[in-house]
């Protein structure tokens, strides 16, 4: 298993399409820009088939330093983004 970086993604996208790189980079940039002020605002991302982006509430917990187990530490409550793959993603990665 490797780690694809926006800049494979690129490569292979135009190389598969045969786009010039940069319009291919800055289609990625502005989607990824797109994506990221929407969850911003609290939207709801769904791609069919691929999944669904969306903004929850962590809990507030208490966790414990490992190196001294005896004192309690309060991890605030804060937002996080989630994924839930689509079916046809789940059934692919199965």
């Amino acid at each position: 298993m490797s780690t694809v970086t926006k800049k494979k993604l690129i490569q292979n996208i135009s190389q598969s399409r045969g786009l010039h790189p940069s319009d291919v980079k800055n289609v990625i940039q502005a989607f990824l820009d797109a994506m990221t002020d929407s969850l911003s605002h609290g939207d709801r991302l769904e791609f069919r088939d691929f999944g669904v982006f969306e903004v929850v509430e962590r809990k507030q917990k208490i966790g414990r330093n490992p190196k001294n187990a005896s004192v309690p530490i309060v991890i605030p409550a804060r937002k996080a983004v989630k994924f839930t793959p689509g079916k046809k993603m789940r059934q692919l990665i199965e």
